[in-house]
C-alpha cells in the first residue's frame, strides 16, 4: 500500500498532522530519523515522503538527525519517489545563510548579514554595521542564539565571554537589526508552494516565535498570534517563485517592516507549525490544508503508478 511517509525527529510537532490524516482516513507511516541504518542497496517503499526535519533538532539531543535525513532524501530522490520538502529544502532549513542567498537571488530583501566562522571575527564583522545589531545561529530555530546588541563593542565583548553560546555548525550570523515601528513580525504560511494565510506575531516577549502549542512562552495574557484577514503583500509572488525553484512545498516565511515601510525577510521555516488558538479564532486550519494537500499528492502518485 502506498502511504504518506512523514520524516521527522519531533513527535510533538507531528501529532497535529497525524490527527488530520487520521480524520481523513489517509494511510501514513512515521519515520523517526535520529539514528539507525540506511541500506542504500534496498528499494524505498512506495508512496509520498514529506520531510519535516528541523534545524533545532540538536536541542532535543538529535544532533545528527538532519545529516541522516539528507542521506535518506538523496536515496529517495534517486529512486524517483515523490518527495515533498526534499534535499534542497532541507539545505535551506539548516542554513539561514543559504536562505538569504536564495532570497536575494529572487529579489527578496534581507537584512545585511555577515557569516562568521568561530568567534574571533565577530567583533570585526559587527563593526561593519551601523547601530544596533543581532547575533544569531546559522543553524537555528526557536530563536536559538538570537541576541540584540546596541553597539559592535558589546557584541565583541559577548563573543569573547564565557556566556557565548556556540552555534552547532560553528557559524554565527552578524546581522543588521531591523527596527520596526511596532513590536510585531509577519509570518506567511505556504502549502504546496502556494500562499495560505499570514499571521501577525507579537515580538514584545522576545525572539522565541515558534507558533506551535509546545513552543508556548510564558508572560502576558494577550495572544501572541493573530491571523491577518484578506492579507495581500508584494512579497508573496517572489517567495512563491523561490519555493518552487528550491522544491519547498510547505514553509513559514517571516518578514519584518522597518520604520520606512520596507519589508525584509529574515527566516524560512520548512518545518512549519501553526498556532491552534489563532487558527480557531480565524476559522482556518493549516494542518487540515496540509493533510488535504498530502492526500492529493498521494492520489497523484497512485494515478502515476497506474499509468506507468
Amino acid at each position: 500500500m502506498r502511504r504518506i511517509h512523514i520524516l521527522h525527529e519531533n513527535p510533538d510537532w507531528v501529532a497535529p498532522l497525524v490527527a488530520a490524516l487520521q480524520k481523513r482516513g489517509l494511510p501514513y507511516a512515521d519515520w523517526f530519523l535520529n539514528d539507525g541504518v540506511l541500506a542504500l542497496d534496498e528499494v524505498p517503499p512506495k508512496g509520498v515522503f514529506y520531510n519535516r526535519m528541523s534545524a533545532s533538532s540538536h536541542t532535543r539531543d538529535h544532533r545528527y538527525a538532519p545529516e541522516l535525513t539528507a542521506q535518506v532524501l538523496a536515496w529517495l530522490e534517486s529512486h524517483d519517489r515523490r518527495v515533498l520538502n526534499g534535499g534542497r529544502a532541507l539545505a535551506l532549513e539548516i542554513s539561514k545563510a543559504a536562505q538569504y542567498t536564495a532570497l536575494r537571488r529572487h529579489g527578496v530583501p534581507t537584512p545585511r548579514t555577515f557569516v562568521v566562522s568561530g568567534r574571533d571575527a565577530i567583533g570585526a564583522a559587527a563593526a561593519r554595521l551601523d547601530g544596533p545589531l543581532i547575533l544569531k545561529h546559522n543553524r537555528a530555530g526557536k530563536g536559538l542564539g538570537v541576541r540584540l546588541f546596541e553597539a559592535a563593542a558589546a557584541a565583541a565583548d559577548y563573543a569573547a565571554s564565557d556566556e557565548f553560546e556556540a552555534p552547532v555548525d560553528g557559524l554565527t550570523l552578524v546581522q543588521d537589526y531591523i527596527q520596526a515601528p511596532e513590536p510585531f513580525i509577519t509570518r506567511m504560511e505556504f502549502i504546496g508552494g502556494r500562499f495560505l494565510y499570514a499571521v501577525r506575531v507579537d515580538t514584545s516577549r522576545g525572539f522565541q516565535l515558534c507558533p506551535a502549542d509546545v513552543c508556548a512562552v510564558d508572560g502576558g495574557s494577550a495572544p501572541m498570534f493573530h491571523i491577518v484577514p484578506d492579507f495581500h503583500h508584494a512579497l508573496i509572488g517572489p517567495v512563491e517563485a523561490l519555493l518552487r525553484a528550491n522544491g519547498v512545498h510547505m514553509a513559514g516565511v517571516e518578514f519584518i517592516i522597518d520604520q520606512d515601510g520596507r519589508a525584509y525577510v529574515y527566516d524560512i521555516n520548512t518545518n512549519t507549525n501553526y498556532n491552534p488558538e489563532a487558527e480557531a479564532a480565524a476559522g482556518v486550519s493549516g494542518m487540515a490544508a496540509m493533510a488535504d494537500y498530502l492526500g492529493q499528492q498521494l492520489a497523484a502518485d497512485d494515478a502515476a503508478a497506474e499509468a506507468a
